[in-house]
Formats: C-alpha cells, sequence, structure tokens
C-alpha cells in the first residue's frame, strides 16, 4: 500500500512522537502522586530508562506504547508501508525490552509495564483500578507485572 504523505512529511510526523512525558505516562505519575507515591523520572543510570523510578519499593514503571514495543492488541498494527525500516524497528525494540528487563532484574529491580491499551481505546480501564493495581504492587512486592486493557 501506498503511504498517503510524503516521505519528509511521514518522517516528520513520526519525528514529532514523544518517547517520554507522553499523556498515559502523565496520567500515571500524576494518579500516583495524589496517592502519596514519590519517584525519580526516566532514570538514565538504570537499564531501558524506565519512567517512573521507585528506589523505596526496588521497582520500575514502563508505561509503553502498543504500536512502538508490538504488543498484541487492537491498537497495535503493522504499518504498510515502508514495512522492512517498520518491521526492523520494531523488532529491534522488542529485543531491547528483553535486554533491559533481564538487567534490571538482574540488579534486583522489579518491572512493571502498564500498556498503552489499558489507558485508552476500546479496552480501556478505569484510571484508578490502575493506579489502585500499581499501589498493591509497589507496596505488597510482587514480581514483574504488566497491565494490559480488557480483551
Amino acid at each position: 500500500m501506498v503511504d498517503r504523505v510524503s516521505r519528509s512529511k511521514r518522517s516528520q510526523m513520526m519525528a514529532g512522537i514523544k518517547g517520554k512525558n507522553t499523556k498515559p505516562e502523565i496520567l500515571v505519575r500524576s494518579s500516583l502522586f495524589k496517592r502519596g507515591f514519590r519517584y525519580v523520572l526516566h532514570n538514565s543510570r538504570l537499564p531501558g530508562k524506565p519512567d517512573l523510578v521507585f528506589p523505596k519499593f526496588k521497582a520500575v514503571i514502563f508505561v509503553n506504547g502498543c504500536f512502538w514495543h508490538a504488543h498484541t492488541c487492537h491498537l497495535f498494527k503493522w504499518p504498510s508501508s515502508n514495512i522492512e525500516f517498520w518491521d526492523q524497528k520494531i523488532k529491534d525494540n522488542l529485543k531491547r525490552d528483553i535486554r533491559n528487563l533481564e538487567a534490571l532484574n538482574l540488579l534486583g529491580w522489579r518491572v512493571m509495564t502498564i500498556w498503552e491499551c489499558s489507558l485508552k481505546g476500546k479496552t480501556r480501564l478505569k484510571i484508578d483500578d490502575v493506579v489502585s493495581l500499581c499501589e498493591t504492587w509497589l507496596t505488597d512486592g510482587g514480581d514483574n507485572i504488566e497491565i494490559k486493557g480488557n480483551g
């Protein structure tokens, strides 16, 4: 399928997509802050620069976009143009995610991944439910966990 916009316009559009301080991330962190949780943002000393780092709980939270991390939900669809580029890009992201998760675990950190589909779209959960899951996981010391949308 041919892209509807020019290559340069598509490049400009993709360059405008943020990697941190996204709306889903801000929603989660402001809700946790209101519940009294304090964290460090995007700690570059840790593998993968987690979105939220909770040193007190030796825990980190990633708020992942479903497209960029090839989540198997309604928000992810393989691009129909520039297929080779996107195939490589997304597969590299997945490999990096696995490496970062393993490295964090080796360093003694627990990891939570909150998927974009749990916060928006037709499968979204109530934000209070997502934050309650985060709170319970942080304080109870659970293993690595993912929060994804209903469906």
